[in-house]
């Protein structure tokens, strides 16, 4: 059994996996952003204490941010102050005694939402809409990282006098002044101005889908993050941007585009890390 662990600049998910199948998991507030890097060490550390059970052989745990996957260290985690530079495996490790690994958040979705999806797919992209936009990239089945584990970075691209992430996450809604789960609910009964944020925001994610069929033309997306939820209220907005964006239509004939927003997809990956 492993502990997989996602950690979000809102929340932090924790769950027991066997058998690629979340058993257990809990759901806890993610750190202060005034804490220091000691005292969100010791939360973490304290949260993991919990929920440990006997049978426990590994920890796997995502993060959001560019990180050492073989030395497990975390750099400059996002919505994360204090973590600049963490040597999060060996901290965890000297404290538990048992195997930690760690890598990307938007990675270890990537792998939890190949092994949900199937195989027979060459490439499958996620992207966590969430406090901030993460990619992850599965080709042949495994998971492509690059030197520094900072290939799914598109986020980071600069996009109408900012980037990407400001346009297809949270930060686009709060930039507005809006809560996602309150617009969620007046789309859900037809309000038309709440459709109307959720089209453009679906014609900015197009673009942004873009970006990604050009990098690694791939056969599936898939959506993660809370905003995923709501993909209903922004499919077709999200599909005419990305039609209009990317000239490859035989490719885009065969493109799936799957919303897949539950916490256990990303347990499961994190779980899978080795």
């Amino acid at each position: 059994m492993t502990l997989g662990i996602d950690i979000g600049g809102t929340t932090i998910n924790l769950g027991l996996v066997d058998s690629a199948r979340v058993v257990k998991k809990i759901q806890v507030p993610s750190f202060p952003k005034t804490a220091t890097l000691e005292d969100t060490l010791i939360y973490l550390g304290d949260r993991i204490e919990q929920f440990l059970v006997p049978g426990v052989k590994k920890i796997g745990i995502g993060v959001p941010s560019l990180t050492d996957p073989v030395k497990g260290i975390v750099y400059n985690a996002a919505n994360i102050p204090s973590w600049d530079v963490v040597p999060l495996k060996d901290t965890l490790e000297e404290r538990f005694d048992i195997p930690v690994f760690v890598n990307n958040d938007a990675n270890c979705y990537a792998l939890g939402a190949a092994v949900k999806v199937g195989g027979g797919l060459t490439s499958v992209v996620t992207v966590t809409l969430g406090t901030g936009t993460g990619v992850g990239i599965v080709i042949d089945g495994k998971l492509f990282s690059g030197t520094h584990c900072g290939s799914g970075e598109i986020g980071a691209i600069p996009y109408e006098g900012a980037d990407y992430e400001s346009f297809c996450s949270k930060k686009y809604f709060t930039a507005r002044g809006l809560d996602p789960k309150a617009l969620s609910l007046a789309a859900a009964g037809g309000d038309e101005t709440a459709l109307a944020h959720y089209k453009d925001f679906g014609s900015h994610l197009g673009r942004f889908l873009a970006v990604v069929m050009y990098a690694y033309d791939a056969d599936c997306i898939v959506l993660g993050g809370g905003i995923a939820h709501a993909f209903p209220y922004f499919s077709d907005a999200t599909w005419e941007a990305l039609r209009c964006s990317y000239p490859y239509a035989t490719a885009l004939d065969q493109l799936k585009i799957i919303a897949m927003p539950d916490e256990d997809t990303a347990l499961v990956g994190a779980a899978s890390l080795a």
